[in-house]
């Protein structure tokens, strides 16, 4: 069952993709294509977070254990479509300008947040292979529970990113505590593996 689940988790994130290849030059995105595709991919990569968050609760809610598989192949597809929203705002919103992509990340602050949430979305899937959990033991679990914080990050790049209507970020907002909620247990742990390498420096 775990392998259908598996694939049926790669095929929603990817057929999205497929149909910005049909929905780019037919004009599906709207009279600002540009903003439409950025938002598009920002918006994909925030509901795979979230569902990387909802596994763990899912597995206890179910008790089916191989649900926890699901959350390393969520949590690269998050960043590759995080990748994606990020590179398109790079280049088809500054087109590599970089005098002015640095004069955007010192006086907007969502623009700081969103590079600073993909930086740490690199950072663990870079170290998501099981051998460098392994070797890295508690800082992989420290760093690793950084989504906590990055999925409230997220949240709040949404919220500043937006110029007039903000139900939507907050509904994601409500979304992210409720789950945080779910994982308060998680969250102890991991603020306890925290304390346990700071007293270890």
């Amino acid at each position: 069952m775990i392998t259908v689940l598996k694939m049926l988790l790669h095929l929603a994130a990817f057929l999205p993709l497929v149909w910005l290849v049909y929905a780019i030059p037919a004009g599906e995105l709207g009279g600002d294509p540009v903003k439409e595709l950025i938002h598009f991919l920002g918006l994909g990569a925030l509901r795979l977070l979230l569902l990387t968050l909802l596994v763990s609760p899912l597995r206890a809610l179910s008790a089916y254990s191989p649900l926890i598989k699901l959350r390393r192949p969520l949590g690269l597809w998050c960043f590759a479509w995080a990748s994606l929203h990020f590179f398109a705002w790079l280049y088809l919103e500054l087109g590599f300008d970089w005098p002015l992509i640095a004069s955007e990340l010192l006086t907007r602050s969502y623009a700081l947040i969103g590079l600073f949430v993909w930086l740490i979305l690199s950072l663990l899937a870079l170290t998501s292979v099981p051998l460098l959990q392994r070797k890295m033991g508690l800082r992989w679990r420290a760093l690793h529970g950084s989504i906590y914080i990055l999925v409230l990050l997220a949240c709040l790049h949404f919220y500043l990113s937006v110029k007039s209507d903000v139900v939507e970020p907050l509904l994601y907002f409500v979304a992210a505590v409720v789950l945080l909620a779910l994982r308060r247990r998680s969250i102890k742990s991991w603020l306890k593996s925290l304390s346990v390498l700071w007293s270890r420096a």
